[in-house]
């Protein structure tokens, strides 16, 4: 399995270039998105609830894709409360607007903005995101940007994946190479795969109090498909940039049936099947720090 980088500064300091968004816009990939919100929502929102998102508060919630985690907000802060979801993809935030409309959540409004380009008149009690750290050139610099935006007393909450921690117990080799591949890819791209694991430092190199944090993952018996659905789905997103990377072909991935080889590998080794690590890191300013104004807008 490849490893990501072991340095302490490494998803600190990025390359000049901000990581490619390696998984592409297609409405493959959307649909994706939508099937792994699902999966991790469970996990996503007792993150949130620990860190104290409740009724009334007014989110931000960067990197919305396709709306996953403003929904969670939603249902959080009700209709007294308000969410913006931000994310640079216009794709994305039409099916995420339209997600949301259609779950009658009126107080949730989007915003087609890059996280780097977006500012506010306003402060926000809360804001959070989930897999978005591992995508930013510098995610401390991301960290200390937005807290910015934050109200006395805000919250910043996030939530990052460990991507090595990935296991099927007993391992099998078609589970083992395609975990390969997945993270040889995203590391490829400038992705941090282990972003996590350095949530800790991140914080500290924002400038931000100690924070709390949480871990968990999805865990399942070897004969349900889910997980090995979310695996070859994110291979299947994968798939072009790993073949430009030459990583691998996708006459060797076998893509149409990967989720069910590997589920089937699992069974006959009455294997457990754990998802990557999903670690939650959250903080509240101190009263004497944050914004005071009330509008909030998008450039």
């Amino acid at each position: 399995m490849s490893n990501s980088s072991s340095d302490p500064g490494a998803a600190i300091h990025r390359l000049a270039d901000a990581p490619e968004y390696v998984l592409g816009y297609s409405d493959v990939e959307f649909e994706r998105l939508q099937r792994q919100g699902a999966l991790f929502r469970p996990l996503s929102e007792a993150v949130f609830l620990r860190a104290e998102i409740s009724t009334g508060m007014n989110v931000l919630d960067l990197g919305c894709g396709v709306g996953d985690v403003s929904l969670i907000a939603a249902d959080l802060v009700g209709p007294s409360g308000s969410v913006l979801g931000v994310d640079k993809s216009p794709e994305s935030v039409d099916i995420a607007k339209q997600r949301l409309a259609a779950a009658g959540k009126s107080w949730v409004r989007f915003a087609t903005t890059d996280i780097d380009r977006f500012t506010t008149e306003t402060g926000f009690d809360a804001v959070i995101g989930r897999f978005v750290l591992m995508y930013q050139r510098d995610p401390a610099m991301t960290l200390r940007r937005v807290s910015a935006f934050l109200r006395p007393n805000g919250i910043l909450a996030f939530h990052e994946m460990c991507m090595p921690m990935a296991r099927c117990v007993p391992t099998g080799a078609l589970f083992r190479r395609t975990l390969d591949w997945i993270i040889a890819t995203f590391e490829r791209a400038g992705v941090e795969v282990d972003m996590g694991a350095k949530l800790a430092q991140t914080f500290a190199a924002a400038g931000l109090p100690q924070p709390q944090f949480t871990a968990d993952a999805v865990v399942a018996d070897g004969r349900d498909l889910r997980p090995f659905e979310n695996f070859a789905g994110v291979m299947r997103s994968l798939l072009p940039a790993a073949a430009r990377f030459g990583m691998v072909s996708a006459s060797e991935v076998q893509i149409e049936t990967l989720a069910e080889r590997m589920r089937d590998e699992a069974v006959a080794l009455n294997a457990t099947v754990f998802s990557p690590t999903l670690v939650g890191a959250w903080v509240r300013l101190p009263e004497s720090a944050g914004r005071q104004d009330q509008k909030a807008v998008a450039q």
